[in-house]
């Protein structure tokens, strides 16, 4: 065995399905969706296909959304635009210490202009408390802007509590979700959620495509102005490619979200771990409510990085891919109050759709030469 890929929360790769839903607009489809001649009414219905595969996942109506080049975009204009519509309403949102760089940077540039921040703490576990966010809330907030679940530890945030807040105070409720989905059910009207985002590659879909959930009623103002494409709240021709690609995506999710291999899988890597290293290796986050894909470990006294340098053949991760090559204590470790001893031997394993478990033991016995 050369190579094992524990690194699905970076990305995925394309599922064949995709690939096959994909190919034929590579080929035949080539008209423009917004056209009403025969070469453009063939790709608008695949567009239309594609729009409500991911409607069909999150429990809403296609016209609720709005398809992005990726969760980054669809972050910011769920952030900026929500802020830019409201601002005769307020200037306050609360979000958490632990946010990815999708939504602390937009909130540091609307800071900028004007934006009052309030980031609440979490737990030892990475966890915010509804509690926390109630008493955050001021006479001018107008949004709440808390991640489904955490990237590097996976653990799952009390997002229906805190949309049951928002709704009784009246506040929009927008939620990151890029790691969530396709890991585990995503119903928007049980999670209470006003705005949701989705990253296609962090679903077996293309890097490239995103979509962003919009409440029916909530009211954002378009980042990127020009013709009405995508209900007035995105010019720009239609990617209807990739967009077949994550509507395939999300009806496969429907497939596998609710099945217990990906959980298994992961609670069995962690019994080996702990058979193998014993206390000298200890569990970062919440041990039930995670992603069932995430295992977030610390060897400690050691350095992540350097245990996974020393196994080149393994694709994992000391931290969230979008500001790792740092050797330092990852910032989410670092808010959840973990010792410098312990944070700095983190690494996280996320299992995906395609991981067996020839690979991790695999995996365990580098470790074992290894550490």
């Amino acid at each position: 065995m050369n190579k094992v890929y524990l690194d699905y929360n970076a990305s995925t790769p394309l599922a064949p399905e995709v690939v096959d839903a994909m190919y034929p607009l590579l080929r035949d489809f080539y008209g423009n969706p917004s056209a009403l001649h025969w070469a453009g009414q063939p790709v608008k219905e695949k567009l239309m296909a594609a729009r409500k595969q991911v409607a069909d996942l999150l429990s809403c109506s296609t016209e609720e959304v709005i398809f992005t080049s990726g969760g980054s975009e669809a972050n910011n204009l769920a952030l900026k635009g929500y802020y830019f519509k409201q601002l005769q309403k307020g200037k306050h949102i609360i979000t958490s210490k632990i946010e990815h760089p999708a939504i602390v940077e937009p909130l540091k540039f609307l800071e900028r202009l004007g934006a009052e921040i309030t980031m609440v703490n979490v737990d030892p576990y990475g966890m915010v408390s509804p509690e926390d966010i109630e008493n955050a809330i001021r006479e001018n907030t107008i949004l709440i802007s808390i991640m489904h679940s955490n990237n590097e530890v996976g653990t799952l945030q009390p997002i229906e509590e805190i949309g049951e807040i928002a709704r009784r105070h009246r506040i929009a409720f927008h939620t990151d979700a890029s790691q969530s989905v396709g890991k585990v059910p995503l119903d928007v009207n049980h999670l209470n959620v006003d705005m949701l985002t989705i990253a296609g590659h962090k679903l077996y879909a293309p890097k490239g495509i995103g979509a962003l959930y919009i409440r029916s009623g909530i009211e954002v103002e378009p980042l990127i102005h020009g013709a009405g494409h995508e209900f007035g709240l995105r010019a720009g021709t239609e990617n209807t490619l990739l967009a077949t690609g994550l509507g395939k995506a999300c009806e496969l999710a429907q497939e596998h979200v609710r099945g217990r291999k990906l959980a298994d899988l992961t609670n069995y890597f962690w019994f080996q771990l702990k058979e193998a290293f014993g206390t000298e290796v200890v569990l970062n986050g919440h041990e039930e409510k995670r992603l069932p894909n995430t295992l977030n470990v610390s060897f400690i006294n050691r350095v992540g990085q350097d245990i996974l340098s020393s196994i080149p053949q393994l694709a994992a991760s000391t931290g969230s891919a979008c500001h790792s090559g740092k050797v330092e204590l990852s910032p989410v470790l670092r808010e959840m109050t973990v010792p410098e001893h312990i944070g700095m031997g983190a690494v996280r394993f996320s299992l995906g759709r395609y991981t067996t478990k020839e690979e991790l033991d695999q995996v365990v016995s580098w470790l074992k030469e290894t550490v």
